[in-house]
Order: C-alpha cells, then sequence, then structure tokens
C-alpha cells in the first residue's frame, strides 16, 4: 500500500551586450498575456522576442530591454502593483523586515529606515514622501492574484522557484546602490519611470548577491529608461542600480526572479550523494575504511589519487545507471512552490483546506475506469531509499512529491515551516506509474501490476492525493 512522503534528511570576462531594444503593439483585452499554457505565457511575457531566440541568444549571455508603446498593456501592468495598493495591505497586517523595508542609497551605501513591528501606512507613506525612501514589498503573490497567476506559470515553465519584490521609489530618488543578483532577473515597470544603468559583470553567472563600490564598476555599459509596459531582462551577476527622474512621479516596477542554486554545481551536488550511496551497496572498495589519522593531517597524494580513480568510477556508472536516488532539489521545488493558481468561479480545488483536496464532482476510480494525470507541471516523480527502517525487503521506493496542498502566504519567505506533500509507492510500480505519466488516458485495468487489487490501490491513492481523474 502506498504511504503518506515523508521528508528526506536534507578565461576573460565579457560585460553585457547591448540590450536589443523593440517596439511592440499588443493584442487588446483585459489580460494582453497568455496563460493557456506555462510557455504561452512566457512568449506573451517577451513577446515579440520568440523563446528559442531568448535562450540562444539572452539568457545567462546578456540583458535585453523591451520598450513597448501600448496602452493596454501599460494599464495591466499596473494592475499588478500600485503605490496605493498599500494602503490596504498595511490594514491586512504587514510588517518591517518580513514583508516591507525602508531604504535609501546615500553616499553609495544602502540606508534602511525600518520600524519596528507592524508597519502603519501613515508613517510608510511620510517616509516615502519626506525622506524620499524607496519601498521594497516582499513576494507581493502572496497578497496579489495576478501576480500568484504569472509565477505559477513560470514556475511550472522553468522548473525553479520564481519569486518577486516591488520598488517603490519617489521622483530623483535611489533605494539600492549599485549591486548583482544570484538570480536570474525580469523587471516589469508598472508606474511612472525608472533610469537604468547595468555595468560589465564581475563574476557573470553570479553565486550570491554582493554590493559593488562605485569605483569599481566604471561607466555603464548600458543606460536607458523604462515606462508602463516595458519589460527588461538580465542575467545574474550583470551589476546594476536605478533610480526614479526628478521631477516626474513615483516609480513602480516588479522585479520578478528565477533561477537561485539552479546550477549544474548545485544539481551535481544534490544528486552526488545519491549515487556514491548506490554505487557503496555494489562496490566493496567503497565500503573499506579510510587510511588512519587521514582526518588529522592534509591529504596525501595518494589519497587523491584514490578519490579521482572514484570519481572515475562514478561516472562510469552514472553513464550506464537507470534511475538515481532522490534528490533534494525535486523535494524542495515541489515543497517550496506556489499552489495552481485558480479563479474562485468552481473549479477550484474544494474541500475545507482550500487547494488541498478532491476536485469538486470528481468521480472516484473503479476497476474499469479510464483515468488521466492532472496538474502534471506540479508533480514530481523521482526514485529513493525506503524510509522505513523497519522494512528490509525494500531498497527503494517511488517518491511522488506535489504543491497542490501548498500555502500561497509562505511563498518565498524562506524561515516559515513548509511540509512536503505526496505518496511513496513500492518501486514494482514504477511501470504503472510511468504508463500513467506518458498516456493522455490508460484503463485501470490495462496498469502493468499484478493484482486488481493494486491497480485500484494505486489510482485511489493518486485521486485521493487529485493527482488524477477519471475520464
Amino acid at each position: 500500500m502506498p504511504k503518506k512522503a515523508k521528508p528526506a534528511a536534507n578565461g576573460q570576462e565579457e560585460g553585457p551586450a547591448p540590450c536589443k531594444q523593440m517596439k511592440v503593439e499588443v493584442a487588446e483585452g483585459p489580460f494582453p498575456l497568455n496563460f493557456d499554457s506555462p510557455s504561452g505565457l512566457f512568449e506573451s511575457l517577451i513577446s515579440p522576442v520568440k523563446a528559442e531566440t531568448f535562450f540562444q541568444e539572452f539568457w545567462e549571455q546578456k540583458p535585453l530591454l523591451i520598450q513597448r508603446d501600448d496602452l493596454a498593456l501599460a494599464t495591466y501592468y499596473q494592475s499588478l502593483f500600485r503605490l496605493s495598493d498599500l494602503k490596504s495591505l498595511c490594514r491586512q497586517g504587514v510588517y518591517y523586515g518580513r514583508d516591507i523595508n525602508v531604504c535609501r542609497c546615500v553616499s553609495g551605501k544602502k540606508k534602511v529606515l525600518n520600524k519596528d513591528g507592524k508597519v502603519h501606512f501613515l508613517q510608510l507613506r511620510k517616509d516615502f514622501d519626506q525622506k524620499r525612501a524607496t519601498i521594497q514589498f516582499h513576494q507581493p503573490q502572496r497578497f496579489k492574484d495576478e501576480l500568484w497567476r504569472i509565477q505559477e506559470k513560470l514556475e511550472c515553465y522553468f522548473g525553479s522557484l520564481v519569486g518577486s519584490n516591488v520598488y517603490m521609489t519617489p521622483a530623483g530618488a535611489q533605494g539600492l546602490p549599485p549591486h548583482y543578483d544570484d538570480v536570474e532577473v525580469f523587471i516589469l515597470q508598472l508606474e511612472g519611470e525608472k533610469h537604468w544603468r547595468l555595468y560589465r559583470p564581475t563574476v557573470p553567472l553570479a553565486r550570491e548577491y554582493s554590493v559593488v563600490a562605485e569605483d569599481r564598476i566604471g561607466r555603464p555599459a548600458q543606460e536607458f529608461t523604462l515606462k508602463p509596459g516595458d519589460l527588461l531582462y538580465f542575467p545574474r551577476g550583470t551589476i546594476h542600480q536605478a533610480d526614479t527622474p526628478p521631477g516626474l512621479a513615483h516609480s513602480t516596477h516588479v522585479t520578478i526572479s528565477t533561477y537561485q542554486g539552479s546550477s549544474w554545481g548545485d544539481f551535481l551536488l544534490d544528486t552526488i550523494s545519491g549515487l556514491v550511496f548506490d554505487t557503496a551497496k555494489a562496490d566493496v572498495e567503497l565500503r573499506a575504511g579510510i587510511p588512519r589519522q587521514l582526518l588529522l593531517v592534509e591529504t596525501t597524494a595518494v589519497a587523491t589519487r584514490r578519490l579521482s580513480g572514484f570519481l572515475r568510477m562514478l561516472a562510469d556508472r552514472l553513464e550506464g545507471t537507470g534511475e538515481l536516488l532522490s534528490a533534494d532539489m525535486k523535494k524542495d521545488f515541489a515543497m517550496n512552490r506556489l499552489p495552481p493558481y485558480y479563479m474562485g468561479d468552481g473549479a477550484e480545488l474544494s474541500t475545507p483546506g482550500g487547494a488541498d483536496c478532491l476536485l469538486r464532482g470528481g468521480q472516484l476510480p473503479r476497476l474499469d475506469s479510464m483515468v488521466r494525470l492532472q496538474f502534471r507541471d506540479h508533480v514530481v516523480l523521482t526514485v529513493g531509499p525506503d524510509p522505513d527502517p523497519s522494512d528490509e525487503t525494500r531498497e527503494k521506493v517511488i517518491y511522488i512529491y506535489h504543491s497542490l496542498k501548498n500555502k500561497r502566504e509562505t511563498h518565498m519567505m524562506g524561515s516559515e515551516e513548509t511540509e512536503s506533500h505526496g505518496l511513496l509507492f513500492p518501486f514494482s510500480h514504477m511501470d504503472a506509474l510511468k504508463q500513467i505519466w506518458s498516456s493522455s488516458a490508460v484503463s485501470v485495468k490495462d496498469l502493468k501490476l499484478t493484482t486488481d487489487e493494486e491497480k485500484h490501490s494505486l489510482v485511489v491513492s493518486l485521486w485521493t492525493e487529485c493527482l488524477i481523474q477519471v475520464v
């Protein structure tokens, strides 16, 4: 029988090329973005640039600037977040540090002007108007439905967490000093205008955030002003700073970011432990003890050669392996991402927890039912060691993690407690699960399992987690 999944243990540098600028007309309508699919959403976000062109020429390589003179799109962008929204958000209860930072750039350094505790709108507006402070609102998708809708689709598209921050800066002011980030950045200009300066990176594809002194960055490689409806993309490591021009209205933009900790290096670190664990079961050399006192002295040349040999052996094994052991990156993504967006029109997930139960009107599958996978983009299937030490008969099990029960309110908040949701099955169920995953619809009685009881138990378990529906 399936069990609820338990949480697992846990050359020369080149600067960015000039931004490519485009004028684009966007079709009129209440939603200028295409929400039919994750790829459709991303294509419409960077239109008229095609996704293939974007990933070949810009992604992780150089900035892209798309300037649009389109009232419908500018109006839609403005609806995502306005300075005036802060009044109602403060009434809901937001706090300094967790939800809002108030800051200014003074002599090339960030000066934080936060108060303690709960944010009061009148004080916030006073700091904005009189101290010319920038208001940074953390993860607004927790409160703004349309940002939830956009970011949920982008998480499906990238297969990586997608966060956001809104920056509101008064005229003639700058909130942050020159710096670079460890994320891929998409800027949407919502209100007013923002003057941007981009510089050649000192650390291409940086793995951490860092402020860079003005005397180290030289002259801007690009300089431009964003207006409502415009989009800017730049890779992690791109040094940047931005200010609101004097004499104009305030500026509001949202920074949508992704691919933090999603490099090949991160993936290698995540998968190598499982590969070593699996290989050590079959290779006695990996189970042999290290030399006496190796941990007390510098690593010897002999030990280095031995490790190099093991790494070559692991590489050979990796080439021929069929299933890698469960990796934390997959589980963490499923555990921390946004739940599916729903509009509250009766199609949403509908038991007492909100988005944590059965589809309204869902039919219980029977042996003669046809079933299909749903919420495919929100489900991760992987293989790992059996977490139950009392069961010595199964060395591997199948983990199915999903994000259907995740809490939007805690998305990207870091310190908030999260838990994994899903199921685990015996490894013998792999062929049957692959049938469900690879088919548009499959008959329960045709699943590759030994008994009808196993077939029915499998689909009922998946149905209970809202992962399949009867067609």
